[in-house]
């Protein structure tokens, strides 16, 4: 990138800004037409079911990219003055149209997902397939798939060990897991956007933090990307609060998720990025029996409304108890054991049928702390997240010393 990044800095926090009073203006000015498409729901957890226009993030999508189309010719602005360029970096500008590709198409893919309603398998399809470009960028610019080797697996591996293709099929799943971690901690207003502005605010004060380490570039590469996301995040995440004036649908996860899988595979700190998702792994890992339909899984899995106290609720699944296999009979019995899931048995008359929380994170809190409003649950969520983010840089600069040499 260019020797002095201050001033393409200054530039895209500028764009930034703009976009993000574009976003604030935007939404409201097209609510009526995503109405009009019939691209609206209801909020589950509201007493007053009224119409609330679906997949606003197409809007913050489309501004970030028009932020970054404008923003194209900034980072090689020298290399118009021939004395202060040698030679174009056609790397670093293919690295940078390729990432955009990969986001736009995600953006596009996830609007499609709003429209048609798709099934799960094919949500874990589309952010494969949008994942292609920026693997060939990695392949065509880098092409490196070694890794240092952990210290406690040095003895058996060495110290660097070459992964080949499996490194892509990591780069690959790691793109499928950002933009399904966020869409499945989903389901109260501004969960999905803001839980994205904590983790954008991690990466960028980690940007900042290693600006004046090795990898300046890599950085500042990611921060081109990071701060109009931030901002156009934050103009969606003011529309999305409680009480929610939009949804920002599966786009807007699957817009998010990309961009983050772009600037951690490209910017090199995947690892680092992965830190920042500790909410959305335990929801992951809590959530996968259901994910795997080891137990039986709802279509929505969000808490539901007490009327009488206006409080969220845990929600349930229910069935058969004899529907299940052994092994969804023995997970059951398991995490009833561990007291992490609500297991009622014989909730019907002939005792047939046994019902459990649905297993998501936003489920496990309320189980937690008891029924709560909606807002303050948010609020709590959030500040789970701050947290993992700050676990995250405890591990990063403090406990790493024990895997790596730093």
């Amino acid at each position: 990138m260019a020797a002095a990044p201050a001033v393409p800095l200054l530039i895209n926090l500028g764009g930034s800004l703009l976009g993000f009073a574009a976003t604030l203006a935007l939404i409201p000015a097209f609510k009526d037409r995503f109405l009009a498409a019939r691209l609206f729901g209801e909020d589950l957890n509201k007493a007053s079911r009224r119409p609330v226009p679906e997949a606003q993030g197409v809007i913050s999508g489309a501004v970030f990219l028009i932020i970054l189309f404008c923003f194209i010719p900034v980072p090689f602005l020298r290399c118009f003055v021939e004395e202060q360029c040698a030679a174009f970096p056609h790397d670093e500008f293919v690295e940078l149209i390729g990432s955009l590709l990969a986001i736009c198409c995600m953006i596009f893919l996830g609007f499609a997902d709003d429209v048609l309603n798709l099934r799960w398998r094919h949500k874990l399809l589309l952010p494969t397939m949008a994942s292609l470009p920026l693997l060939m960028v990695y392949f065509t610019n880098f092409g490196n798939t070694t890794i240092v080797v952990p210290k406690p697996f040095r003895l058996l591996l060495g110290m660097h060990l070459d992964l080949g293709i499996l490194y892509y099929v990591y780069m690959g799943m790691l793109a499928v897991f950002c933009t399904n971690a966020i869409n499945i901690l989903a389901g109260i207003n501004g969960i999905e956007a803001g839980q994205s502005l904590v983790i954008a605010a991690s990466i960028i004060v980690f940007n900042m933090v290693e600006l004046n380490g090795d990898y300046r570039d890599d950085h500042i590469f990611s921060l081109y990307f990071m701060i109009p996301f931030f901002f156009t995040t934050l103009g969606l995440f003011y529309h999305n609060w409680y009480p929610s004036r939009v949804f920002v649908g599966d786009t807007f996860c699957y817009f998010a998720g990309m961009t983050f899988a772009v600037v951690g595979i490209l910017g090199h700190f995947s690892k680092t990025m992965l830190l920042f998702f500790i909410p959305q792994v335990l929801n992951f890992l809590y959530s996968l029996p259901q994910l795997f339909h080891v137990i039986p899984c709802p279509r929505h899995r969000l808490p539901r409304l007490n009327p009488c106290t206006g409080k969220l609720e845990m929600s349930y699944s229910k069935f058969k108890t004899k529907s299940l296999s052994a092994l969804g009979t023995n997970i059951l019995k398991a995490v009833k054991f561990l007291h992490i899931v609500d297991v009622r048995s014989g909730t019907d008359e002939d005792g047939e049928y046994t019902e459990c929380n649905n297993m998501t994170l936003i489920n496990f809190v309320i189980k937690l702390i008891g029924p709560t409003h909606e807002r303050n649950l948010t609020l709590l969520l959030l500040l789970i997240q701050v947290l993992g983010s700050t676990i995250a840089f405890s591990i990063r600069y403090q406990l790493v010393r024990l895997f790596y040499d730093v």
